[in-house]
């Protein structure tokens, strides 16, 4: 009896070790190996970008030219205003503007450049003089005899960030400075809604984030037609020559782009990289059949039928697959002898005097005739050269509409000066940069905290080291883009706002997010369950004995005792 105690007893011991050793070791080190790592992110901080309060300022100075002030009010001009002007776009996003005024006289060498014959030549002094810096704006109140202006014009708007405002008869001398500077107030306001940045604009930059109102068709109209901000953009021009039996085509792309397009891409180096590609495609049809108008004795196409004008062709075009850019396409379509001439016709059955349309994020096609190169006696292929310059002003004019750059409303008495050999003025790449900066902040600050939002509702996403770098550079560059903004410094705005989105994309759509890591738990359970039931279910037996004999040897000595 006493070797068969001791037996029992040591098998009680036993279980109770194994019992030990898996609860207190096994346990613990199952859960810790199991466990999903993740790392740690700026929470906190994410959540306060969820309601993203922006504020952007503009530096005016305003410069009063000889004759537009007295000695007496010279003295009395401040130094500096400041205005805001707040907007609630919905409940998680409000924007602040901030115009920063300082007011002072014309100096010797400006007095001088003012003295032009003409307002472009003065504009070109005043910038030699001094270059405004990225965001700002100048503008030059110059007298009512002055002649600069024509007659009905009030505000002239040059190709750098200066403007020239004449001072009409309602401010001649003898008002006090507060009654000029509260009559000039109206018009500088108007000058900075055309060479600034706008709500409209603005507002229609956070199309990603919030709902735009269905009565600001215009803003809604142009924020569909451009692409969206991106770090990079391809632009391929392709030829279309669908007949080479009846005419060979020469066009010099290379020079082409040389000439007209890389000078408006270099100015918009800030804003985005560009490549251009270019490519000649023989026996490439349209979609759509043209219908022949007698009465022009030409084919036309309506512009109801130019929507199916694309897919046809775009399956022949290619593409990059080694990038993840937008790409914008420009074709340049010669019809075939058998459909020529052939002219584009608007909603009014007008021609389009361009001969062209344009697909909003798409691209643009050109229609180019050349049947008048038929002569009675042409021997077949006719060569044929295109006038690359006609071309490239209307690729030009798409190529503005899809980067963002839009046609400005100007108020009655302004006059815009036309656009320089760069297709772009300073102004308008200000613009365009309030416009992708505040764009990106938004998008960036939309993925992140989307991202954040997932990893908190699934637990058992792996959330590595990596992720959480691009996490925290996407926060601290979105803070920098916002801080910027609200200093105008727009040129590092911008540039933070691009590290933002990036840093955003790059951790959202990073594939360790679906590594092979992360199972729900009812897979967890499938999984571990016939591994661990064989060894659990003998163990909590044995605990389930012990237990027993254990309070059986209790009643026992009760018993005894009683």
């Amino acid at each position: 009896m006493a070797t068969t105690e001791v037996e029992h007893r040591r098998g009680q011991l036993a279980s109770l070790s194994i019992a030990a050793v898996v609860i207190i070791v096994g346990v613990p080190l199952w859960w810790r190996t199991t466990e999903t790592y993740r790392a740690w992110l700026p929470v906190s901080q994410i959540n306060e970008l969820a309601n993203l309060q922006l504020q952007l300022s503009a530096d005016v100075e305003v410069v009063f030219a000889r004759g537009t002030v007295t000695p007496e009010q010279q003295k009395k001009v401040p130094l500096t205003k400041t205005q805001d002007e707040e907007h609630t776009v919905d409940e998680d996003t409000a924007l602040r503007y901030r115009y920063e005024t300082k007011y002072r006289t014309a100096n010797i060498m400006e007095e001088d450049a003012l003295n032009q014959p003409s307002a472009a030549d003065a504009d070109l002094s005043l910038h030699t003089l001094s270059e405004s810096l990225c965001g700002s704006l100048v503008v030059y109140v110059i007298p009512e005899s002055s002649s600069l202006l024509p007659e009905d014009v009030d505000v002239y708007i040059g190709q750098r960030r200066t403007a020239l405002l004449r001072n009409g008869a309602q401010m001649r001398v003898g008002r006090t400075i507060e009654q000029l500077l509260a009559h000039l107030e109206p018009r500088i306001r108007q000058v900075l809604k055309v060479m600034s940045f706008s709500h409209t604009d603005i507002t229609a930059a956070l199309s990603g984030r919030v709902r735009l109102s269905p009565g600001n068709k215009e803003s809604i109209a142009d924020s569909m037609r451009a692409f969206k901000s991106s770090p990079g953009y391809e632009i391929t021009f392709s030829l279309l020559n669908p007949d080479p039996k009846s005419h060979r085509l020469h066009w010099d792309i290379e020079g082409a782009v040389q000439t007209y397009i890389q000078p408006l891409l270099t100015k918009l180096a800030p804003v985005a990289n560009f490549s251009i590609d270019s490519q000649t495609l023989y026996y490439a049809m349209l979609g759509v059949n043209p219908r022949f108008d007698s009465s022009r004795n030409a084919y036309t196409l309506n512009s109801d039928s130019l929507a199916h004008v694309i897919n046809p062709v775009e399956a022949r075009l290619g593409s990059n697959a080694a990038s993840s850019n937008p790409v914008l396409n420009f074709l340049l379509y010669a019809p075939d002898a058998q459909h020529s001439p052939l002219y584009i016709q608007d909603r009014q059955k007008q021609k389009v005097p361009s001969n062209a349309f344009h697909s909003p994020r798409w691209g643009g096609i050109m229609v180019y005739n050349v049947n008048s190169f038929y002569g009675p006696e042409a021997v077949f292929p006719v060569d044929i050269n295109i006038d690359m310059a006609k071309v490239m002003g209307v690729f030009l004019a798409q190529l503005r509409l899809l980067l963002g750059v839009q046609s400005t409303t100007t108020p009655p008495g302004f006059l815009v000066a036309p656009c320089s050999s760069t297709g772009l003025a300073d102004w308008e790449l200000d613009r365009l940069m309030w416009s992708r900066s505040v764009e990106n902040v938004a998008t960036a600050a939309t993925t992140i905290t989307s991202l954040a939002q997932l990893l908190d509702q699934i637990g058992n996403i792996v959330i590595n080291d990596n992720i959480a770098e691009q996490v925290s550079s996407a926060v601290t560059s979105l803070q920098l883009a916002v801080a910027e903004l609200e200093a105008g410094n727009l040129g590092f705005a911008l540039q933070y706002s691009k590290e933002a989105i990036l840093a955003s994309e790059r951790a959202f759509f990073d594939p360790s997010l679906l590594h092979l890591l992360y199972f729900p738990d009812d897979q967890k359970f499938a999984i571990y369950i016939p591994l661990f039931l064989p060894m659990c279910v003998p163990i909590l037996l044995s605990l389930l004995k012990i237990i027993s004999d254990a309070r059986q040897r209790r009643k026992e000595r009760q018993a005894k005792k009683d």
